[in-house]
């Protein structure tokens, strides 16, 4: 990635940054001294930022270990912003449908940076199921959010999404990457196993909004059960319905090779049978 040339520098800012983005990848904390040894600055430098930072409630301490955590203020904020929070409130209500038709859960996540952040959760009714918690944060190609999301934005957007990623991580981009995507864009959906579950079948459909792109997309970590009738194609058919609800509800448009599928189908239904001669 090319390095910008700043007119103004503000290193105070950047330092508290740099804190914040350290924290979020680090779950059980850090020191005082661990942070500093991490940006490679000094435990004096660190330590004011800390304080200000606890002040304002962006992160918290431990009295047992004297660790400090990210809060989750910045996800409440996340949730507070008005798009974001619309796209919740309209999610929750068809994905607590979708959790009690098909007894599994679901989950809605959307593009932040070069990582994939889940924004809403709802849980299977029934045990044993297995589900992703609202809050957390998720390496961009080990999801099938994210590889469905990058399928539906525009290249430039993409091609900003990976580079974030590569900058992130420091990981090579999959070399199948661009098939991989062209291929989810032309079905309309994804359905793979799960990079961290044995057992957890991925199925995704994308968000859309009014100009096609993706904003988001809904994930069921399909868990398959013993005398539960449910497979993957039902929950196909009942996540595809729920995403494209969803995207009529922001204000969104059907994925126009979802849609072509769909006439396929109904063409293939409608045709007349071959009859015996």
């Amino acid at each position: 990635m090319k390095t910008v040339k700043r007119r103004y520098p503000t290193p105070a800012l950047e330092k508290g940054l740099d804190i914040l983005e350290l924290f979020a990848h680090e779950p059980s904390g850090l020191t005082k001294s661990d942070v500093a040894r991490r940006l490679n600055r000094t435990v004096s430098e660190i330590f004011r930022m800390l304080l200000c930072l606890e002040e304002r409630g962006y992160i918290t301490r431990s009295e047992d270990d004297d660790r400090f955590r990210l809060s989750l203020k910045m996800f409440r904020m996340a949730l507070e912003y008005p798009p974001t929070k619309r796209l919740v409130s309209e999610a929750l209500p068809i994905m607590q449908d979708l959790v009690h038709e098909l007894n599994q859960s679901v989950h809605l996540g959307v593009l932040e940076g070069g990582h994939v952040v889940i924004i809403a959760q709802a849980d299977s009714p029934v045990s044993p199921g297995f589900y992703v918690k609202a809050g957390s944060i998720v390496d961009l190609m080990h999801a099938a959010t994210g590889h469905v999301i990058l399928a539906h934005i525009p290249q430039d957007q993409r091609n900003r999404a990976v580079e974030l990623w590569q900058h992130q991580t420091g990981n090579r981009v999959p070399k199948d990457l661009e098939e991989h995507l062209e291929k989810i864009h032309e079905q309309g959906y994804e359905e793979r196993d799960s990079y961290q579950m044995r057992g957890v079948v991925n199925i995704t459909y994308p968000v859309l909004d009014e100009s096609g792109n993706a904003v988001a997309a809904l994930t069921v970590p399909f868990l398959a059960r013993l005398e539960d009738p449910t497979t993957p194609k039902t929950v196909r058919a009942v996540l595809r319905e729920a995403s494209l609800k969803l995207t009529e509800a922001v204000g969104g448009l059907h994925h126009a090779s979802a849609s072509q599928t769909d006439k396929r189908s109904a063409k293939k239904q409608r045709s007349p049978q071959p009859q015996p001669s």
